[in-house]
């Protein structure tokens, strides 16, 4: 209670650490020239991506994850003991009936509530929305936040048009309560399930066939309609940017950085004209990691902290679109 003055000081969610993890496998252009009839020259001119990681047989969705949660949470100063909620955004789960997040807290410890977020690409934005309402609403203390994906498992490396563009790796973030107005400001979430035709795994899951031998057209791989989900992003990334920002009661002027999901550079530099931003206040590296899902944003913004492009105060626009098709943006200031 407070004492009848009618006024309580709001909760924020301050991102208090950070970390990355991806395979040690790296699978540039060159080696993808001997495996399918495409050039190095045609995927970077199209897509910005000249290499990736492709997980090894160490490797997996768990791994990963964890990696970058220990890193976040040494980052923060804290153990998993001090975390209240996991939340993990992935499509590639090791297991289905057990949650990734219990999967991965397994490996890092504690006792911490575990779920997951399935919206595929642009589930880190979903699950760190998710992390900062339990926060906001004084459900939690500190939340673990992960986003991970390992589709390579699921890349058909016959077909050109969609071998070249993912790769494997995981991010995360530790959200901590502060009264200060840090971290996310504004979250903007949709979803356009009739698209859901235009990127999906075919028979994935419950749907999965008895045999094979039943169903000979069943080829358990992603599937892309290319052109649609390139109209699709090029009109969703910019206005969902821009809305974020408007709900934060700021002007394109306040931004600092663009962290997109790194999906195709086409659609980052078309999100960028779309928010008035320069190139130096858009964070790319989708010419080493390709498209890693749910990794992609906070794998972008630990490289973004760590070549000191990040200063304290910073106002940040995350914006993702994937399967679903959903897309999510928000607005993040930055700083502890």
């Amino acid at each position: 209670m407070d004492g009848g003055t009618g006024c309580e000081r709001m909760r924020y969610a301050a991102i208090t650490g950070w970390g990355m993890a991806v395979p040690d496998r790296v699978l540039t252009n060159a080696d993808l020239e001997r495996m399918v009839e495409t050039t190095d020259e045609w995927i970077a001119s199209r897509t910005g991506i000249r290499e990736r990681r492709v997980v090894g047989p160490n490797d997996s969705t768990t791994s990963l994850g964890s990696a970058a949660a220990k890193q976040a949470l040494e980052r923060a100063g804290l153990t998993a003991n001090d975390i209240d909620l996991i939340v993990v955004a992935t499509c590639t789960p090791d297991q289905f009936l057990v949650s990734q997040a219990c999967l991965i807290q397994a490996e890092i410890g504690g006792n911490a509530g575990a779920l997951d977020i399935g919206a595929a690409c642009s589930g880190f934005v979903y699950a760190l929305s998710q992390g900062s309402v339990y926060i906001q609403a004084g459900q939690a203390e500190r939340v673990l936040v992960i986003g991970v994906d390992t589709l390579t498992r699921f890349v058909d490396w016959s077909d050109r048009s969609t071998c070249i563009l993912f790769g494997d790796g995981a991010g995360a973030v530790v959200l901590e309560a502060t009264d200060e107005p840090r971290g996310l400001l504004s979250t903007v979430l949709g979803a356009d399930g009739a698209g859901s035709k235009h990127l999906y795994i075919p028979g994935w899951g419950g749907l999965v066939p008895e045999s094979a031998e039943l169903f000979p057209e069943y080829r358990p791989y992603l599937q892309m309609n290319g052109r649609e989900v390139f109209r699709f992003a090029v009109r969703v990334m910019g206005d969902a940017a821009a809305e974020a920002v408007k709900r934060a009661g700021l002007s394109f002027a306040d931004i600092d950085m663009l962290i997109p999901h790194q999906a195709n550079l086409r659609i980052i530099d078309a999100a960028a004209e779309r928010l008035n931003l320069p190139k130096e206040k858009v964070m790319v590296n989708i010419d080493r990691y390709g498209n890693t899902s749910a990794a992609s944003i906070p794998i972008a913004l630990v490289e973004a902290e760590s070549s000191g492009r990040l200063k304290d105060g910073d106002n940040l626009v995350f914006v993702a679109f994937g399967g679903g098709l959903a897309w999510a943006a928000g607005v993040v200031r930055w700083g502890r």
